[in-house]
């Protein structure tokens, strides 16, 4: 049995988790940050840094006492390294190298949007590689083939903005509050998602990378368009036209991979993972190519210390240990 500590800061939640043999939650402490960022229509980063600094003992120690352990208890140390906002890494790589000193245990660096993926390994506990994995989330957009655990083959990433960041911009233009990609989640349910031609970015024919950035700025040209007309426009339309051109490039692009490697997997990971809209289309897909559909559940598909907890112990499995001069990678990619 490995007990792994798990520290995750990369943005606005601080999460601390207890995993068991990488799969098992013991705790999964999360203090999220929404409601202080909401009233600037996205994260400052100097805020989160400092609410991580205030938050970060007591989200350590709430876990333990959750898990019904101590220190001495604790294996192995996980933390995130990257990608994320430099500041908010630092707190979490800080906390995570003095405990792992203190209880003289080893110290692993996780990559965040690896830890993404390992959150499926939670949630499905028969869970092996190979299989074909699509990340979305607020910063990132890839497509990838997962080898083994800790094994990644990076085939497609978004060229611009990142398919959870589109949401967010188009949300805030239709004056949804933030974070703006559940919201159009639901919008979407009410509206028409053909009332509007939204543009599909495919790119190049046999291109597995994402483009959302042209989509975004058809929905601003849209919306400005209908005010300078004065034509009324119906907010649920749009949101659901919008969502559609993108979830339609995602499925697309995943199983065109997916049929491409011979892979009887797609896995799904990531904040917009837990969009309703994609996952529907995704399965509905998946039973017409006999294709099997996972994906975490929302609480997992979110910044959680657990998913770090999880990569944290396929990691060490490898013997990937890091040293105390470990530092963040704000860009660091997928590999």
């Amino acid at each position: 049995m490995t007990i792994t500590l798990a520290i995750e800061t990369s943005c606005d939640e601080t999460s601390c988790a207890v995993i068991k043999d990488g799969r098992e939650v013991l705790s999964n402490i999360i203090s999220s940050q929404i409601e202080i960022h909401r009233k600037f229509g996205g994260v400052v980063p100097e805020v989160a840094s400092r609410k991580h600094i205030e938050n970060i003992n007591l989200i350590i120690q709430e876990a333990l006492d959750e898990a019904n352990i101590t220190f001495d208890d604790v294996d192995l140390v996980g933390v995130t390294r990257g990608p994320g906002l430099v500041g908010a890494l630092l707190v979490g790589i800080s906390s995570a190298k003095a405990i792992a000193y203190g209880i003289n245990k080893p110290l692993i660096g996780v990559n965040h949007i690896e830890g993404h993926i390992c959150a499926n390994y939670i949630e499905h506990k028969d869970l092996e590689p190979p299989f074909t994995c699509l990340v979305v989330s607020g910063g990132h957009t890839y497509l990838a083939q997962a080898e083994d655990y800790t094994e990644y083959e990076l085939v497609g990433r978004t060229r611009d903005d990142a398919a959870g960041e589109a949401f967010d911009k188009v949300a805030r233009a239709l004056g949804l509050s933030y974070p703006g990609g559940p919201l159009i989640d639901k919008l979407s349910k009410e509206g028409n998602k053909d009332a509007i031609d939204f543009p599909r970015v495919y790119l190049e024919h046999d291109s597995y990378d994402f483009s959302f950035s042209g989509l975004k700025t058809a929905v601003l040209n849209y919306l400005n368009g209908a005010k300078q007309k004065g034509e009324e426009i119906i907010v649920k339309d749009v949101a659901a036209s919008f969502q559609q051109a993108v979830i339609e490039v995602l499925v697309d692009k995943t199983f065109r991979l997916a049929k491409e490697r011979k892979s009887n997997k797609i896995v799904m990971a990531g904040g917009v993972a837990a969009n309703e809209g994609l996952r529907n289309m995704m399965e509905s897909r998946g039973r017409e190519e006999n294709i099997d559909i996972l994906y975490p559940s929302r609480i997992l598909c979110t910044d959680n210390a657990a998913m770090i907890g999880a990569a944290a112990y396929f990691n060490y499995m490898k013997g990937r240990v890091s040293d105390y001069y470990l530092n963040v990678v704000p860009n660091l990619e997928l590999r």
